[in-house]
């Protein structure tokens, strides 16, 4: 399975499906260049790392390190989407609206409440892919009995393969579309162990 590096967030993805890692913001530099992130060899002298942590000081006083403002570690379930990004990190209600608008019919796309409002989307997304998926069920099972007058048997038996194919992928597109939906509605996923 090959990975590849994500830059909006500095992990490994497979290539087959999203790697069952947490998600962990990438590292920050405290300043304007040079080792010592631009202040004093003092004041640098007097601070603890920024990963161990959340207090720095600098010049003389004490600040909060920029570094522990993200999670250490964000969680996303199977069926997550890969184009996603995790919920809490930057921008990933964006890419959420964007990953469900791909979901729907192009002509969600003209209506102003589903651009503004992504859980409104979701809910959107979740129906018409539902229904999608009823509609695939429908259709593998008539298959048989709509073509077999018509057609040869191996044209029929491609064709309920490609119904099958079809049924699977909706399912997981459904499932990934109700964990976006849950995470727009603010459901924060645990790791179980």
């Amino acid at each position: 399975m090959s990975t590849q590096t994500v830059p909006w967030f500095g992990t490994h993805v497979a290539r087959e499906g999203r790697a069952n890692r947490p998600w962990a913001p990438p590292e920050r530099s405290s300043g304007r260049g040079g080792g010592t992130g631009g202040h004093s060899s003092r004041a640098v002298a007097g601070s603890r790392t920024a990963a161990s942590s959340t207090v720095t000081e600098l010049s003389g006083r004490r600040v909060a390190n920029p570094a522990n403002s993200f999670p250490s570690a964000i969680y996303t379930p199977p069926g997550w989407p890969d184009r996603v990004h995790p919920p809490g990190a930057p921008g990933w209600e964006t890419t959420a609206a964007a990953f469900l608008l791909d979901c729907c019919p192009a002509d969600y796309r003209g209506y102003v409440v589903l651009r503004r409002h992504p859980v409104v989307l979701a809910r959107f997304a979740a129906e018409f892919v539902e229904s999608q998926l009823r509609a695939s069920r429908e259709g593998l099972a008539g298959v048989r009995a709509g073509l077999g007058d018509y057609v040869e048997p191996e044209v029929v038996q491609q064709a309920a393969d490609a119904w099958q194919e079809q049924t699977a992928a909706l399912v997981r597109v459904r499932r990934s579309v109700a964990l976006v939906e849950e995470a727009l509605r603010g459901r924060v996923f645990i790791k179980k162990l």
